[in-house]
């Protein structure tokens, strides 16, 4: 028996030894890969060569460390993504280039949102100035990618391919059918008429506030779409409207006759048109460089001048803590502004902001510093698909607001969700609950039963305060009154050209035009960019939040398109404490 135990601790000991060998060497392994995708060599890019624009792939805020792409294992996406200044500063190198013959545009089904495709359009649009040729084609055109392609000097179609044109719809979702069925309240606290986040939880259908927000908004986005692709195209609006309103885009052949695109070309035609274009003959290879190694190759702008902007990226929901690159974390942002703040060569400072906001007093410890920092230099704001509720918050003091024509902003309102699962835990599940308690609202946030009418009005005490101060902030943010804040807030949300005009943004402008604004309001003409905060390191990310990253790749990879659904219910869950935010994610279809 002796014996047996000595064996059966010896093996013991030998997998634990083992386990710990094989995860060093895993790391090992790791870290040497990523650190060889870190070395890779750059792609030349030869004589006569075709840039080509892949605008399928994500465009995001900015271009992610791509290292560990194709292993969802390690944290990484099968597919490649690209920030949208990187393809506005690839297209503005690529006019002056002397190696870069023509553009081709690769596009059917863009992962971008509206003010993002807006952004890539005029890059595209701008590049025709150098007069070298902007060639688009696909087998589908989706909507998004025909207002894309549709800033190219050519745009072509597979003769048996498919143009979507049929004009803008927007679907919201509700929950409250199926929390009754559960028996389960959603009790809600908020200040506004138009703030509709909390509406799926309580109505069936969208109330007349947010009906007439959301018809004010999606029809601000259509008029942007049609408005580009009419100056374009050299087609009237009116009769964009009525080709999408009698959905006379059938078959290809109606694309062509209507003059939504150049030619019906097969693939092999349109590579012979770009050899002609380089000058190559029938059996040559066109040679061809992908926007991602093209910008790769680029140098930093302004890598020599002393004199910097600094831009932070806010981009996310906003939560307390550190966050992460796709969400906007209260300390992270907020150190990240300190420390261009405090940078004596960092002149101006500009806020890139994409949100649909979150977490009220993280919203709050953003503002802060974006206050202090305009005291000592100057701060714009660069708004882009979205930047509402709390991401109208963190932006409304800057010195300037600059917002697309589509931009999403306002909602400038607050509420809070606090669930009731008492019927469901007692009447369906048979559970229920007693306990003591030291004072009378002790127990004021549980979930257990319904609020009180005295805890229902601390709580809405609670909110009104938040409110107060986020419409005191923009007023002051906005020189305004508070009264003038109030009559355009409410939860309402608004369209790019309508902040403008009632004084929620200063102007239309690219995120070029913000950056540009300044460095003139800092009184600077040579300057480097450079950009806050610094990206979380993959392989950090990979040690960290690896069972994380495989089990969202799973999930998206199981959902498909309805990883949308899942992600706003999950939202609905795990959301706490007072939120600034537009609580739906606006998909046009």
């Amino acid at each position: 028996m002796k014996e047996f135990f000595k064996y059966v601790f010896a093996t013991v000991v030998g997998i634990v030894i083992s386990t710990f060998v094989l995860a060093f060497i895993f790391v090992l392994l790791i870290v040497g890969f990523v650190a060889s995708i870190g070395d890779k060599e750059l792609v030349e890019v030869k004589s006569n060569s075709v840039l080509s624009l892949n605008l399928d792939q994500a465009i995001t805020e900015r271009t992610p460390d791509n290292s560990l792409a194709g292993i969802p294992i390690l944290g990484g996406g099968e597919e490649k993504s690209i920030g949208f200044y990187d393809v506005i500063k690839a297209l503005k190198a690529a006019k002056d280039d002397d190696k870069i013959e023509c553009v081709y545009i690769n596009v059917s089904s863009p992962n971008a949102g509206m003010a993002t495709m807006l952004e890539v359009r005029n890059a595209i649009i701008d590049f025709r100035k150098s007069k070298k040729p902007v060639i688009a084609y696909s087998e589908v055109y989706t909507q998004g990618a025909y207002f894309l392609a549709s800033a190219a000097d050519k745009v072509y179609l597979n003769p048996q391919g498919a143009l979507e044109f049929k004009g803008f719809s927007s679907e919201l979702m509700f929950f409250k059918g199926a929390l009754d069925k559960l028996g389960i309240e959603a009790q809600i606290i908020r200040v506004g008429n138009y703030k509709s986040a909390v509406e799926p939880f309580i109505n069936t259908k969208m109330s007349d506030y947010n009906r007439k927000q959301v018809s004010a908004y999606v029809g601000g986005l259509y008029d942007t779409f049609l408005t580009g692709i009419s100056k374009s195209r050299n087609i009237s609006k009116d009769s964009l409207l009525v080709i999408a309103n009698e959905y006379k885009i059938q078959f290809p052949k109606d694309a062509l006759a209507y003059k939504m695109v150049d030619a019906l070309k097969y693939k092999d035609q349109v590579l012979d048109e770009l050899r002609n274009i380089t000058g190559k003959d029938k059996k040559s290879t066109v040679n061809t460089v992908s926007i991602n190694d093209y910008i790769a190759n680029l140098p930093a702008e302004g890598s020599t001048e002393k004199d910097k902007v600094a831009v932070i990226y806010a981009n996310g929901d906003i939560v307390g803590g550190e966050g992460s690159d796709e969400q906007i974390g209260s300390e992270r942002i907020s150190r990240a502004i300190r420390k261009a703040r405090l940078d004596d060569n960092v002149k101006a400072i500009v806020l890139r902001v994409n949100s649909g906001g979150g977490s009220a007093l993280a919203s709050d410890v953003i503002w802060r510093e974006i206050i202090l920092s305009k005291k000592v230099k100057p701060v714009i704001a660069s708004f882009g698909d979205v930047a509402a509720s709390g991401g109208y918050y963190i932006g409304c003091a800057a010195d300037s607001i600059f917002v697309q024509p589509n931009t999403i902003t306002g909602s400038i309102g607050v509420f809070g969700i606090i669930p009731n699962f008492q019927n469901l835990l007692n009447n369906k599940l048979g559970i229920t609950f007693d306990g003591v308690k030291t004072g009378q609202y002790a127990d004021i946030m549980s979930t257990t039963r319904p609020l009180t009418a005295g805890e229902r009005f601390i709580i809405q005490n609670d909110v009104n305060h938040v409110y107060d101060s986020f419409i005191t902030r923009v007023a002051d943010g906005r020189k305004k009154t508070k009264a003038q804040v109030d009559s355009i807030g409410g939860g309402h949300v608004w369209i790019g050209t309508d902040a403008v005009k009632n004084g929620l943004a200063d102007r239309l402008g690219s995120f070029t035009d913000a950056i540009k604004s300044a460095a003139k309001k800092a009184k600077i003409t040579d300057y480097k960019i450079v950009e806050y905060p610094e990206k979380i390191d993959p392989l950090k990310n990979l040690l960290s939040n690896a069972k994380e990253n495989i089990s969202v790749y799973y999930t998206k990879k199981e959902l498909g398109e309805n990883y949308l659904i899942f992600k706003q219910m999950q939202k609905a869950v795990i959301n706490s404490g007072v939120q600034a935010r537009m609580d739906y994610e606006i998909k046009i279809k």
